[in-house]
Parts: C-alpha cells; structure tokens; sequence
C-alpha cells in the first residue's frame, strides 16, 4: 500500500551529485540498502532514463525514478534523497532537480497505485521546497503527505 511505502521510506539529506545518474544512483542504493532491491534495479533505472530522457521529472525539482516490477524487487519500497546541489536531468521545463524520490514495487498493481498517489503529492504546492528543505526522515515524509511532523 502507498501509505505503507512512504511510511518506511529512507531519507538521505544533502546528498553532492555531479550528474542526474548520480542522484539517481544515490536513491537507488538507499534501496539497496534498505534490502529492497537487486543492485541491478538501480542500473535497470539509470538505463530507462538513458533510453527515454528525463520522463522521470515529474514537477519542477523533483525526479520520480522508478524500473517496472520484476524478481529485482523484494519488496515495495521508496527512498527519498535531497540534494546538496540541484542536478540537470535535461528536462526542458522542470530542470533542475532538488529532490529524487525513487521508487520500486512489487506488482504492477502496486507499481501504478504507487505512482499516482505519490506524484499527485509531490504536484501539491510547496511540497518540493519543504522535502528539499527537510533534515529529517519524518519532516521529509510529513511534507509529502502534507502533514505536519
């Protein structure tokens, strides 16, 4: 479930990133690390956004990466990672990005359930600044479901 997702999302504040697919990389390993994917799922991210160009930037600052469900996924999961320096992922009207929120899902199911919910948060006003802003886990995760830590 997306609540659950978010809930047990990692948090990495102040991340440096010299290009988009270190900060991609950087989500992806908090994943990794979180036990909830396959080191190749990270690559498998990085790869679709090399084939099909920044489609991952869903808002001005915020990238959303994500790979289709697969056996590289354990669990469902979302890792969020605030950037030291904004990155250019090469998205004409959304560049640069301040904040990765990657995601991974078990089902296809999931995957758009997920997907939606999430970026109809990250849409909200103000939500990019208050996430890039956060030093916390919990402020991080409180302002993308626009609550209050």
């Amino acid at each position: 479930m997306t609540e659950s997702v978010l809930a047990d999302a990692t948090f990495s504040p102040g991340v440096a990133a010299a290009s988009w697919e270190d900060a991609v990389r950087a989500a992806g390993r908090d994943l990794v690390s979180a036990r909830a994917v396959g080191p190749a799922y990270v690559d498998e991210m990085v790869q679709l956004i090399d084939d099909g160009g920044p489609w991952c930037v869903i808002a001005p600052g915020i990238a959303l990466p994500h790979a289709r469900p697969s056996a590289l996924v354990r669990r469902d999961a979302a890792a969020i990672v605030t950037l030291r320096e904004p990155v250019e992922f090469g998205h004409a009207h959304n560049d640069p990005v301040r904040v990765v929120v990657a995601l991974a899902s078990t089902t296809q199911a999931e995957h758009i359930r997920s997907l939606a919910a999430i970026a109809v948060q990250l849409d909200r006003a103000g939500v990019v600044d208050a996430v890039a802003e956060a030093t916390t886990r919990a402020d991080a995760i409180a302002a993308i479901e626009g609550r209050a830590a």
